[in-house]
């Protein structure tokens, strides 16, 4: 048992898959769901239905798998509840890869019969919500980030109440503004972002909270800071300038930053936002005090990564030329996060500080170009 971290004693709902609240509420759910479309609850319209038993394997669905976060987690969650498991989903077709590695099918969080039909038929008891469009990209088109963020999540929030799935949901950096505490932000303050991705996070951190106080449904949250990892090029963040740096580091050594050198951001390896995810869905809900925890691992500015890459790569050479939309969302995002709460209640403790992001990065970031035959600087 980690130090300092709460304990309880746990119930066999507590272990097993299913909120004890979502079984003793769910009839009392409304036959019209919250989202503007009609949908039958069909799963509690028999009195001979039943919750699944706490015994039941653990069987996990993640949206958006082909993003950032989805195929590593995948992985981890594969090791530990088996290949078949763990399914991913996405509407691209994968790599060769992501076939050999596992259960891969297509799903469209906007297609809520399709979605429903998946989680039914694949037994889905932990569902993992990544679809979103990210901050920047969101900006360049809010109708469809409007769409993805909200009425996405809204499917998923209806099948998770209507399945009792245990539902994770990131949450994001972005779902502060400029009026929020910045240097650290807390768990529970001002937020009120303004990008429409921050505002979609902001509303489902709300509906979930929502959802599990008054149906039970085991709704779970992460903010996460900006996420640094090899696989996967970056996909319209703003702190995506953190990944790009090392690729050009070794291959042009040359990089053009659209951030101020001095804007500070929380940042996180992948592997720590993995673990932590994994952590979190693990955790007894008695031992939960909040539904959307704040969870931290360093904080740094593009001049101080750059100078770190260069005690590997002293040949580095870093532009600035600060883009106006990407650098008005960092400066209204918080410096650092406070995850006192994460760290209290279910053990969260990073592994990664810059030193060892930089160096595990590069290393990774060499290997690769050297096994797909391109040079290295």
């Amino acid at each position: 048992m980690k130090p300092g971290v709460r304990v309880c004693v746990p119930s066999a709902a507590v272990l097993g898959l299913f909120c004890r609240g979502c079984l003793s509420r769910s009839r009392s759910w409304p036959g019209r769901s919250f989202s503007s479309t009609s949908r039958e609850m069909s799963r509690w319209n028999s009195q001979d239905a039943s919750p699944p038993s706490p015994q039941e394997n653990v069987r996990v669905l993640i949206t958006g798998g082909l993003g950032q976060l989805g195929v590593g987690l995948a992985q981890m969650l594969r090791k530990q509840y088996g290949r078949d498991n763990v399914i991913l989903s996405d509407i691209k077709k994968p790599p060769p890869h992501v076939y050999a590695n596992g259960p891969f099918v297509y799903a469209d969080v906007l297609d809520y019969k399709h979605l429903r039909e998946l989680i039914v038929n694949n037994r889905v008891t932990w569902l993992v919500h990544y679809s979103a469009l990210l901050s920047a990209v969101g900006e360049a088109n809010v109708a469809l980030a409007r769409k993805i963020n909200i009425t996405g999540l809204h499917n998923v929030l209806d099948l998770a109440l209507e399945n009792c799935l245990r539902l994770f949901v990131p949450s994001t950096i972005g779902a502060f503004g400029p009026s929020s505490p910045r240097d650290p932000a807390p768990d529970l303050c001002v937020q009120r972002p303004r990008t429409i991705y921050g505002v979609s996070k902001v509303h489902g951190e709300l509906m979930g909270e929502y959802l599990h106080h008054k149906y039970g449904l085991d709704f779970r949250c992460l903010r996460y800071p900006g996420v640094i990892s090899v696989n996967t090029p970056p996909g319209g963040g703003t702190t995506d300038y953190a990944v790009q740096i090392f690729h050009d580091a070794l291959s042009t050594g040359h990089h053009e930053c659209y951030l101020r050198p001095d804007t500070r951001l929380p940042m996180m390896h992948i592997s720590d936002c993995h673990r932590a995810t994994v952590e979190f869905m693990q955790a007894p809900e008695c031992q939960l005090s909040l539904r959307t925890y704040n969870i931290a691992a360093m904080s740094f500015t593009p001049e101080e990564v750059a100078q770190e890459i260069r005690k590997h790569l002293p040949h580095l050479k870093v532009t600035y030329n600060p883009d106006t939309v990407r650098q008005t969302i960092a400066d209204s995002w918080p410096v650092r996060f406070d995850d006192t709460n994460a760290r209290r209640d279910w053990g969260w403790a990073p592994a990664f500080g810059l030193e060892e992001l930089v160096s595990d990065m590069l290393r990774s970031i060499r290997d690769k170009r050297t096994s797909e035959g391109l040079p290295v600087s």
